[in-house]
């Protein structure tokens, strides 16, 4: 519950700092560059290491993904009917096809699981939300960024996105034990990241203004919070008839609302920061409702 105040505090203060003009302009851009190069690098180097890798991980990791896709061709589809732009249709499969399933993922799993469940989140979270957002997420948004970048382009954004860099040698550490000094310096700088991407997120809030597109808005938090949790909830209990406390935690990691870092990305690279930004802060505000229903659903 803590870290539940904890998210909706840092978010108030954002919004309070933005209207009181104490911050000055670009703030935001500085707390987003630095949750990208340290914050994140350093949680995905502390809890990667801490996983045990295992064949039964597949259906928690591969959700992330099935999630991705769906949301690929939901607002590829959904842009053709309704005349989205292309930034619209980019920001829309970006914000709502990854889900924040660390900073309000693990408290909820937490909330209503209990802590040894806490273990599924963290697969769900750092080998499959964080791995589509290095891959899949960083190639949408250099493609919706207004070029056409190459294959080499997205190619070198890939590998040059810190937390990819960060996963790829926590992925060669998994052998070797980190030294004590060194997790202790990994927690202290991957705590940075939920106050400041909240507070990032409520300095941003008046960016979409009286120009949002509340069709798009809408259109992608019924789809990440109702309709794929649901569609994913049908693919592994109703086709695949998985069943357990792992598949339960993976269908409710699949209902969190919009990723922040998500959101970040799309402000850094210019791709509908206004709707981004509300995505990620109307779905979790939205969050506090839906969320209860799902884990009494499942």
């Amino acid at each position: 519950m803590y870290n539940l105040v904890l998210l909706l505090v840092c978010f108030l203060a954002g919004v309070l700092l933005r209207k009181s003009g104490r911050m000055p302009e670009g703030s935001a851009s500085v707390l987003n560059s630095f949750i990208i190069t340290i914050s994140l690098p350093a949680i995905t180097l502390l809890h990667i290491h801490e996983l045990r890798l295992g064949a039964d991980m597949l259906f928690m990791v591969a959700m992330p993904w099935l999630h991705f896709g769906l949301a690929v061709l939901f607002f590829l589809l959904l842009g053709r009917v309704l005349h989205f732009t292309r930034s619209v249709t980019g920001v829309l499969i970006l914000c709502a096809g990854l889900g924040n399933t660390s900073f309000v993922g693990l408290p909820m799993i937490e909330a209503f699981y209990g802590r040894e469940a806490l273990v599924h989140g963290i697969v769900v979270d750092q080998l499959g939300s964080f791995l589509v957002l290095s891959i899949a997420g960083i190639t949408v948004a250099g493609i919706y960024s207004g070029g056409r970048p190459s294959a080499r382009d997205i190619l070198t954004r890939i590998v040059s996105f810190p937390p990819f860099i960060a996963m790829v040698i926590a992925l060669g550490l998994l052998p070797f034990e980190y030294p004590l000094w060194l997790v202790a310096l990994l927690q202290r700088l991957g705590d940075t990241l939920a106050p400041l991407a909240l507070v990032s997120v409520g300095l941003q809030l008046h960016a979409g203004g009286g120009g949002l597109h509340r069709p798009a808005l809408f259109s992608g938090l019924l789809f990440k919070l109702a309709l794929a949790p649901f569609l994913l909830m049908l693919l592994y209990r109703g086709m695949f008839g998985l069943e357990g406390i792992a598949v339960e935690v993976t269908l409710f990691e699949a209902a969190m609302p919009p990723m922040i870092t998500a959101g970040i990305v799309a402000e850094q690279y210019g791709i509908e920061p206004g709707l981004a930004n509300m995505l990620v802060a109307g779905g979790i505000l939205l969050s506090f409702m839906t969320l209860p229903l799902w884990a009494m659903m499942l």
